[in-house]
């Protein structure tokens, strides 16, 4: 089984305690978002978790802290954008985010710091000249600290495209992704980084391959273990990931992007994280009257075969 930790929150900048002692007890619960009283117990001990993968825009709270993931398998996706404070409103200055990409790559290798330059999109102060002029002097800084970047353009989710518009931001055409894709490839090749595209179109004639954040190649690469994993059904149709848990919340990110789909309001998520107990079972909530807790079905298959998951073999019991 492949954590994810998380696609919905920045659980290494805001609530990594609180994941060290989720793996500590040897499990989670994690509220579906899609049906709310439906909870998952998801087992974490070291027997079932083949990796964890973990999503962040600022990986410094977790740097002292590594130690303490001891003999779990993972690796580091850390997103280094160009935008300022009205687009990223809570993020520290690039200069100081950049150091930190390097100090984690210093204590887990360049192949388990993985650069992320998500989203790409253009108004009038981020134009195709100012990413090429940003994508280059990041690339330049983490020449040896990085061997991946993953990229992927913007996309108007109904919930901020009202936020995105205001802010002169529209979908960007086919033509300007793959001539933008082609040039942050080739910058990409001059600075030892292989650039690959992820949940966007065929950008093979940029010669930008597809990518998978959630890796079964790396994930072998850094196991040692040959994984051969299917694609996610649960991700949209243009998203390469293979098979993960989730085990974040939405609403729970202090990050502050304009551009996020993971939160529906500041208000909301302020509330969300008054709530925060890093000794909770689940994160920024609790069990509710009328919730009902499945035990997660998963096992680890370090031969190389998929691994199993399966909500319905699980035992279920109602919360009273």
């Amino acid at each position: 089984m492949i954590i994810s930790a998380s696609r919905r929150t920045d659980i290494p900048r805001f609530y990594f305690e609180w994941f060290l002692n989720r793996l500590a007890d040897g499990f989670v619960l994690v509220r579906n978002p899609m049906n709310y009283h439906q909870v998952s117990r998801v087992p974490l001990s070291p027997e079932v978790v083949d990796c964890i993968v973990f999503w962040t825009k600022n990986a410094e709270p977790m740097l002292e802290k590594l130690d303490c993931l001891g003999s779990y398998p993972y690796y580091v996706q850390f997103t280094l954008n160009p935008y300022g404070n009205e687009m990223e409103c809570a993020l520290p200055p690039k200069e100081r985010l950049i150091t930190t990409f390097r100090h984690l790559a210093e204590k887990v290798g360049p192949p388990r710091a993985v650069w992320r330059y998500s989203p790409v999109l253009l108004n009038e102060a981020y134009t195709a000249e100012a990413h090429l002029e940003f994508f280059t002097k990041t690339a330049e800084a983490l020449q040896g600290y990085t061997e991946q970047c993953k990229l992927s353009f913007i996309d108007l989710y109904p919930k901020i495209r009202k936020c995105m518009a205001a802010h002169g931001v529209s979908a960007v055409a086919a033509g300007e992704q793959i001539a933008l894709a082609r040039e942050f490839a080739e910058i990409g090749r001059r600075n030892g980084i292989e650039v690959s595209a992820c949940g966007t179109l065929d950008l093979a004639a940029a010669g930008v391959p597809p990518a998978k954040c959630i890796d079964d190649a790396l994930i072998s690469r850094i196991t040692g273990y040959r994984y051969r994993l299917k694609k996610d059904p649960g991700q949209r149709s243009d998203c390469y990931c293979v098979k993960s848990v989730d085990v974040g919340a939405y609403d729970t990110c202090g990050n502050g992007c304009r551009y996020c789909y993971a939160n529906v309001s500041d208000e909301t998520v302020k509330k969300n994280m008054e709530s925060y107990d890093p000794h909770a079972p689940m994160l920024c909530g609790t069990l509710l009257q009328g919730d009902k807790v499945a035990q997660r079905a998963a096992k680890s298959d370090r031969a190389g075969q998929m691994s199993v998951f399966d909500m319905d073999a699980g035992q279920e019991e109602t919360w009273r």
